[in-house]
């Protein structure tokens, strides 16, 4: 039978498959649409299958803000190359499924692509993973997320080249401060929002390790315990977001612009694409070798 341009218009938009697949589809099927939609999705499952053991380190960060600045989420979505990462569609995909999260709340990333991709869509965000696998050739995957609702204050985010985001829970201060703040834990990496937070056994392993470090100074035990606190301050400063000299004004400290503002911060989530996972390198030579001495 003949298939129109229309039909195949149709099942690119619900599968975002190339133009050929679709008609080999609906060809396949007689036209039958809902047929032809669930043949390309055993295929890209099969596709899927083989590519899901691929190392998937590049990749984008999505991020979504509701209007009001109370809700946020924030989703890494994991790929094979940077070519790929750079591509609109990655990240249109990765933008959608963090603002499916906002939405919906879910409580797991297979819960996540159970979803439907948008409102009132056909498709569920994981059959949209699927068709990307098949439309791009590389493994894809969400690879963890983070849903925020404001307790005090309202939110800011930033991302940097798609490969770093933030998010900031501000009480007091505007959009912009937010956004400021986001931007300096994006570059210099806080592991946490006051010295309170740090836990007391980082505190102390620190100490250990200074007053070591001073034993050898030869002074007087009193000095040298003036000389481990002063590090161990020093230290709880570089860790701490409001320790660190502001990224666009080392002159002064976060926590002297938030008091200048009347501001605090309550939270901050930063990601980093592909942080914490191993990255496949290739030794040629070493390949190479290994085939000489095999044959």
């Amino acid at each position: 039978m003949s298939i129109s341009a229309q039909q195949v218009k149709e099942l690119r938009e619900r599968t975002g498959l190339g133009m050929m697949e679709c008609k080999a589809a609906l060809t396949e099927t007689s036209g039958n649409m809902e047929a032809a939609a669930d043949l390309l999705r055993k295929r890209a499952g099969a596709k899927v299958e083989k590519k899901s053991g691929r190392i998937a380190a590049e990749g984008v960060i999505g991020i979504h803000m509701s209007p009001d600045r109370k809700t946020a989420a924030m989703v890494e979505v994991n790929c094979e190359t940077d070519f790929v990462a750079k591509g609109d569609d990655f990240a249109a995909f990765a933008a959608a499924s963090a603002a499916r999260v906002a939405a919906k709340q879910p409580a797991s990333v297979e819960a996540l692509y159970q979803l439907p991709y948008a409102d009132g869509a056909a498709q569920t965000v994981g059959q949209s993973r699927e068709g990307l696998v098949m439309k791009l050739g590389e493994n894809i995957n969400i690879r963890r997320f983070e849903r925020l609702a404001a307790t005090k204050g309202h939110f800011g985010s930033y991302i940097h080249g798609r490969k770093i985001g933030v998010l900031v829970e501000l009480e007091g201060g505007d959009e912009s401060l937010a956004k400021d703040i986001a931007m300096h834990v994006a570059a210099s990496k806080p592991e946490c929002v006051s010295k309170e937070q740090v836990q007391a056994a980082a505190i102390a392993k620190e100490k250990e390790i200074f007053a070591e470090q001073a034993k050898t100074s030869g002074k007087p035990p009193e000095i040298i315990e003036k000389m481990v606190m002063g590090r161990v301050n020093k230290y709880l400063n570089e860790i701490t977001l409001l320790g660190q000299p502001f990224v666009k004004d080392p002159d002064t400290t976060v926590e002297k612009l938030l008091k200048s503002k009347g501001a605090s911060v309550i939270r901050f989530v930063r990601y980093e694409v592909g942080e914490g996972m191993e990255k496949r390198t290739e030794d040629f030579a070493a390949e190479v070798m290994a085939t000489v001495k095999g044959g």
